[in-house]
């Protein structure tokens, strides 16, 4: 019997650190990437994703609005903003600070609707389907995020010069929940490099943006509950666990990629924990190559 009570005790124990205490402990996590034209000014990206803000979750808001003191060359904003239907204002307000700086940014399906109740173990075993709760007034959540000039990359492209250099966008709406368009897009012409961004990472989704240097992706909260070291048990699409989170090279029919995956700020509100697997925005140097 002590074995039982030992364990229940262990269980109580992991379930108060993952719902109270490091769910709560947002980090920046820095790294670097080697995708820049030699000779080019290095370029600080703000990597930003899976806030899923509710109105009442003060210190991630707070920990969001400090995120200006950066001063982040560009920011690259992954989707899945929202996680309830009365976030957009005070999502938008705690944004207010680096929507001053050049940014980009597409939708999770988190930004269209609201979320629901799931059973958490389905995760282990394939992706969820796509499921949609009380629509949410994304036009409004767009309007915020372009009024400093970020550019929507739903299914679109385009460009900004950056640090003296022409860096090319492209784009598409979450491929988790089918709104991704591949050959709507364009590849803009004459710029340095290109730099792809996407809510969900699969593998699809890589495999199309094998041309660029570059891809943002966001989703997979890195696991969410991992085991100890970090180890993701799941990341909700087909993109293999050891690439739940940070960076990764694939070589593609068209190319090789460099793959960002950001694990994010946030939870559902149906599943506040993290377990082994801290919430995060990554400030991504990008470097020349060698």
């Amino acid at each position: 019997m002590v074995w039982l009570y030992t364990l229940g005790a262990l269980a109580l124990a992991c379930a108060i650190w993952g719902i109270f205490i490091e769910r709560y402990l947002f980090k920046v996590r820095e790294d670097f990437a080697p995708v820049l034209p030699p000779g080019a000014t290095p370029i600080r990206v703000l990597h930003i994703s899976d806030l899923h803000v509710a109105p009442w979750q003060k210190r991630k808001l707070h920990f969001v609005a400090k995120l200006a003191r950066l001063n982040p060359d560009l920011v690259v904003d992954t989707g899945d903003n929202l996680g309830h239907p009365e976030a957009i204002a005070p999502t938008l307000k705690a944004l207010s600070g680096i929507l001053k700086a050049p940014g980009v940014f597409v939708n999770g399906s988190n930004d269209y609707h609201a979320p629901g109740m799931r059973n958490p173990l389905a995760y282990l075993f394939h992706p969820s389907d796509p499921s949609h709760g009380k629509p949410l007034d994304n036009a409004t959540l767009v309007a915020g995020l372009s009024s400093g000039g970020w550019l929507n990359l739903n299914n679109a492209s385009g460009s900004l010069t950056i640090n003296g250099s022409k860096i090319g966008f492209v784009g598409v709406d979450d491929p988790h929940d089918g709104l991704a368009d591949y050959n709507s897009v364009k590849v803009p012409s004459n710029v340095d490099f290109t730099i792809g961004v996407a809510h969900a990472p699969y593998l699809e989704t890589i495999d199309a943006f094998g041309f660029a240097d570059v891809l943002f992706a966001g989703h997979t909260h890195g696991g969410q509950v991992c085991l100890p070291g970090g180890r993701a048990l799941t990341t909700n699409c087909d993109l293999p666990t050891r690439f739940a989170r940070g960076q990764s090279v694939w070589n593609t029919d068209k190319g090789r990629l460099v793959l960002q995956v950001c694990a994010g700020l946030g939870t559902s509100i149906f599943a506040p924990v993290r377990f082994f697997c801290r919430p995060e925005v990554r400030l991504v140097t990008l470097l020349p190559r060698a």
